[in-house]
């Protein structure tokens, strides 16, 4: 059976003081979202061995994607306004969950945490010294600044 497709479906018009930024619509007989952000689509799932059909990325990578992107187009704008010679930034991310105790830079010691890899490969005719400011900038962009940072959510029925 061919899954159903959130994308071409209208989006539910929500009612509030200010337009929201993302909307996410998904039914119940599955995993697979519509997501819109402003003008954009994407679709979000998870993958069949997770019970879903795959018809596009995890939460999971989606929040990976926002830390890759975010984190390159820090790096690049920091490159261009000081003339740098920042040809491409390449970032590669995984998520895992590990046992607390086997972190030995973290805080919690008990239960598990979040662990994210984050790799960051810039080609160009850096310095050795451009190249490591450059990573430290990595550590500025807003989105790695949220995800270090405490969170709050507000969740309200509408």
């Amino acid at each position: 059976m061919k899954p159903r497709s959130l994308i071409a479906a209208p989006m539910p018009e929500i009612i509030s003081n200010s337009p929201p930024h993302v909307i996410v619509r998904g039914d119940s007989t599955g995993f697979a979202q519509a997501v819109q952000i402003g003008p954009h689509r994407l679709a979000g799932d998870e993958p069949v061995a997770f019970g879903g059909t795959d018809t596009g990325p995890s939460p999971y990578d989606l929040l990976l994607a926002s830390l890759g992107t975010c984190t390159s187009m820090t790096i690049s704008l920091y490159a261009r306004r000081r003339g740098w010679p920042l040809e491409n930034v390449t970032v590669s991310l995984s998520h895992s969950k590990i046992h607390a105790v086997d972190c030995a830079d973290c805080e919690t010691k008990e239960g598990k945490i979040d662990r994210i890899e984050r790799k960051i490969h810039l080609s160009g005719a850096l310095t050795d010294e451009q190249r490591s400011e450059l990573m430290e900038i990595a550590d500025k962009c807003p989105v790695h600044q949220t995800l270090t940072s405490e969170i709050n959510i507000q969740t309200r029925t509408v």
